[in-house]
């Protein structure tokens, strides 16, 4: 199969090797180590299969972030929707990894295998036709997602609208971008110098929403696309930045992103969601003003007013050896947890790191193997 030519030029070998080399004469002169936290769990996987660590000198480490929706879903918020699963005539959906991530009573893989009708989809606009052909069930999205996701559903609610199903739910696990990294680079240990901005999310909200944070902590902030050039050039601006002593939102991804994003979605999230008041973040805790929820006005649709009487419990710590917290916050490595790739793994995850495809630990396990070495 002939490689599609705007894929190979970001994955040139030459081109990237002649960024590479740039960035690793630069850093000669680097006065203290740089620690760049790639934000996005898409990053950490081109950051392993490309093997991009092997090329960077020794002052300069790649700190794995917050970015993946699945792993900072906290356990209560899985239980929650096991136990909506269990009411008569309920068909819960929701996308891909969230249905394999361990609650209180198992995942929701365990769930469904028990009897319970749980669906996993691609697209949340495929609750239109679940619901459409199941007109006696109550039809329960179980959304999940940073801003990329929001938009679609909003969507999925203006379409439920538009078509007068009374029969779709919806309970919002939306969370942001910024709060988290807030609350990452405000600890007194922090030591992140850097930022790989996610490109995904920055398509909808532009790259503006990172300001705040330059503004506030004063280091270099690069939005940065999912190909391993893309991640070479972005290293190399944030050096740049360095060197003259200039922090400031790049981006990188220039192709795709602007400072002002998608202003239709960015609408259509307005129309139907609110800033929630907190949201626990499994391995980070609670942060305020970190989630969304629906608008009062849609309450008929939002499965967490609807069910409220299923809301509650405690946010459950994850196996006590387990480090998906500090991975989290980038202050571990996965091969630093005593149970990755032995009692943890793929297909047995006893964290959420793990169960992703978008986790640190299942990029690590994947693309470098269960060694150290």
């Amino acid at each position: 199969m002939q490689e599609n030519p705007y894929i190979s030029t970001y994955r040139n070998s030459k081109s990237i090797e002649r960024v590479f080399s740039a960035i690793n004469k630069l850093s000669q002169s680097l006065k203290k180590p740089l620690k760049i936290m790639e934000v996005c769990g898409g990053h950490t996987h081109t950051i392993m299969k490309y093997a991009l660590p092997s090329l960077l000198p020794k002052n300069i480490e790649f700190i794995h972030g917050p970015g993946c929706p699945v792993c900072v879903m906290p356990k209560n918020r899985i239980d929650y929707a096991y136990k909506i699963a269990k009411i008569k005539d309920i068909i819960l959906v929701t996308l891909g990894d969230m249905i394999k991530v361990p609650g209180s009573y198992g995942s929701l893989q365990n769930a469904r295998a028990s009897g319970l009708d749980v669906r996993f989809v691609y697209s949340p606009l495929d609750v239109l036709k679940i619901a459409q052909e199941n007109p006696n069930k109550r039809v329960v999205y179980f959304a999940i997602g940073f801003e990329t996701t929001t938009p679609m559903s909003a969507a999925l609610l203006e379409r439920v609208i538009e078509q007068k199903l009374e029969n779709v739910l919806i309970h919002s696990n939306h969370i942001l971008v910024p709060p988290p990294l807030h609350s990452i680079l405000s600890a007194k240990d922090c030591q992140i110098n850097a930022l790989l901005a996610p490109s995904h999310v920055s398509v909808i909200t532009g790259s503006k929403i990172y300001e705040p944070l330059l503004e506030q902590y004063q280091i270099p902030i690069v939005v940065c696309g999912f190909e391993p050039l893309d991640v070479a050039e972005s290293l190399l601006s944030i050096l740049r930045q360095v060197f003259e002593s200039a922090p400031k939102v790049e981006t990188q991804y220039a192709r795709s992103v602007t400072r002002e994003g998608n202003l239709k979605a960015q609408q259509l999230v307005e129309k139907y969601f609110i800033l929630d008041s907190n949201f626990f973040w499994r391995g980070l805790g609670e942060i305020p003003h970190s989630s969304l929820r629906l608008r009062d006005e849609f309450a008929k649709y939002d499965a967490s007013v609807v069910f409220k009487d299923y809301l509650g419990g405690i946010a459950k710590d994850d196996h006590k050896n387990c480090l998906c917290g500090e991975i989290l916050k980038g202050n571990k490595k996965p091969y630093d947890c005593k149970l990755f790739g032995k009692a943890c793994t793929p297909q047995n995850p006893l964290g959420s790191c793990m169960v992703s495809s978008e986790g640190a630990c299942a990029a690590y396990y994947k693309y470098k193997g269960i060694s150290a070495s």
